[in-house]
């Protein structure tokens, strides 16, 4: 299934929570942290200002980003989680 989102939102896939900390102690799930990091896999034409021209989106495919804990809507396709976003909800883009 493929997932296109509208105007300027951003699909972003969830990276894996840490399994362990740098300590060497294993996490149990309960005590993960919900994890700010994501690869962009999909963004939208980019939103439309008042003239009617589009503005070009700032993110691309394959893009980390770190985006606020509790923001955007979850959803599970396949089994694999995503969150769909407004690209100003972005907090930044990693740059390697």
């Amino acid at each position: 299934m493929k997932l296109k989102p509208l105007d300027d939102g951003v699909v972003i896939k969830q990276l894996e929570a840490e399994e362990k900390t740098t300590g060497g102690i294993i996490l149990p799930d309960a005590a993960k942290e919900k994890p700010q990091i994501g690869k962009v896999v999909a963004v939208g034409p980019g939103k439309v200002n008042d003239s009617g021209s589009r503005i070009k989106m700032t993110v691309k495919k394959n893009d980390q980003v770190i985006y606020p804990k509790y923001m955007g809507s979850e959803v599970d396709i396949d089994g694999d989680k995503y969150i769909i976003c407004r690209e100003s909800d972005l907090l930044g883009i990693v740059e390697k």
